[in-house]
C-alpha cells in the first residue's frame, strides 16, 4: 500500500513537472514569436546599425538554443529580467499588479461560489421542475455568454444609463462591483453544474435514504448528508476555476481598465516586451501547477482512499 501511495505521488509531481516544463517552453516561444522588440523601442525610422547593436544587448542575435539555456538558467535562479517598456524589474512589476487581480478573482470567485453552489444545490433538490430547468438554464447561459460583450453590456446599462456606478479603473468597492460580476458569471455556471451533478449522485445514494428514515429533516438530510459527500469534486472546481480566472483575466481587465496582470500583459504584448511576456506567463503556468498540487493535497486529506 505504502509503495503504491508512492508510486502516485512520484507519478503526480512528474505530471507537475512536465506541465512546467511545457509551459516555460511555451513563454519563450510566445516571447520569440512576438516580433521584433527593436522595432517599437527605437522607433520605425531608426537605421539598422542602431537596431542591431541593441538586439546584440538583449542578446537577440545569439544562437536560439544558447537563448533558451540562458532563459532556463535564468528561471531556475529567480530572475526574470528587466522589462522593456517600463525600464523595471518585471518581478516588481508582477507584485506591484497583482494584488489587483487577487482582488478581482477573490470577488468574482466570492459571488460564484454563493450563487453556484445554492443554485446547483436547489436543482438537484427540485430535479425536473421548473427550478431545476431555470437552474439548468441560467448555467448554459453562464458558459455561453462571452464575458467581454457582457461587461460592455453592464458598463453601458449600469454605469452609462444609470450612473449607479463607476465604467472602470480602481480605487473604491464601487470601483470593484462590475468585474467582479462580469468575472463571476463563468465560474458561477461552471459550479451550479458541477454541484447539481454531484449532489444528484449523493441524493440517490442508499445512505440518504437511511437519514431520511431516521427522522431527519430536509435541509440536515441535504446539507449534512448529501452535500457533504458532494462537496470534494465542488471544492476541486472552485481551486481550478481559480487558477483559470489568474491567468485569464485579461479581457476583463481590459474592458474595465482594471490596472491588474492581465492589462500589464496586454501592453507587454503589444509593445513586443517579450521578456516581461515570459514572465507573466512563467507567474500563471506556476500558479496553476501549485493549485493542481494543492487540490491533490486537499483530495488526500480529504478523502484517504486516493492516497
Amino acid at each position: 500500500m505504502r509503495t503504491l501511495h508512492l508510486r502516485r505521488t512520484a507519478l503526480r509531481l512528474l505530471v507537475l513537472l512536465a506541465s512546467t516544463f511545457i509551459a516555460l517552453t511555451t513563454a519563450f516561444a510566445l516571447g520569440r514569436l512576438s516580433g521584433d522588440p527593436t522595432v517599437n523601442i527605437l522607433g520605425p525610422t531608426a537605421p539598422p546599425e542602431q537596431r542591431e547593436a541593441l538586439r546584440h544587448e538583449l542578446g537577440l542575435d545569439r544562437p536560439p538554443l544558447t537563448q533558451y539555456l540562458d532563459y532556463f538558467r535564468s528561471v531556475f535562479t529567480g530572475d526574470f529580467g528587466d522589462s522593456l517598456q517600463f525600464y523595471q524589474s518585471n518581478t516588481t512589476l508582477i507584485l506591484e499588479r497583482l494584488p489587483y487581480t487577487l482582488q478581482l478573482v477573490a470577488a468574482g470567485m466570492t459571488i460564484a461560489v454563493l450563487i453556484g453552489v445554492p443554485l446547483g444545490v436547489l436543482a438537484a433538490t427540485r430535479e425536473g421542475t421548473w427550478w431545476d430547468r431555470a437552474a439548468s438554464t441560467l448555467a448554459l447561459l453562464g458558459q455561453s455568454v462571452p464575458v467581454f460583450w457582457l461587461g460592455m453590456m453592464l458598463v453601458a446599462l449600469f454605469a452609462v444609463k444609470l450612473g449607479w456606478l463607476p465604467a472602470g479603473q480602481s480605487g473604491t468597492p464601487r470601483h470593484l462591483i462590475l468585474p467582479a460580476v462580469t468575472m463571476s458569471l463563468y465560474p458561477m455556471a461552471h459550479i451550479a453544474r458541477l454541484t447539481r451533478a454531484s449532489m444528484s449522485e449523493a441524493l440517490a445514494e442508499p445512505f440518504i435514504d437511511s437519514a431520511r428514515a431516521r427522522g431527519l429533516s430536509t435541509a440536515g438530510v441535504v446539507w449534512r448528508h448529501a452535500f457533504k459527500n458532494a462537496l470534494m469534486p465542488v471544492l476541486t472546481i472552485v481551486i481550478l476555476q481559480t487558477g483559470i480566472l489568474m491567468s485569464g483575466a485579461v479581457a476583463i481587465e481590459y474592458v474595465y481598465s482594471w490596472p491588474g496582470l492581465g492589462q500589464l500583459a496586454l501592453q507587454a504584448v503589444q509593445f513586443r516586451d517579450y521578456p516581461l511576456v515570459q514572465a507573466i506567463v512563467v507567474f500563471g503556468a506556476l500558479t496553476f501547477v501549485v493549485l493542481n498540487l494543492l487540490v491533490d493535497v486537499i483530495h488526500s486529506i480529504v478523502d484517504p482512499r486516493v492516497r
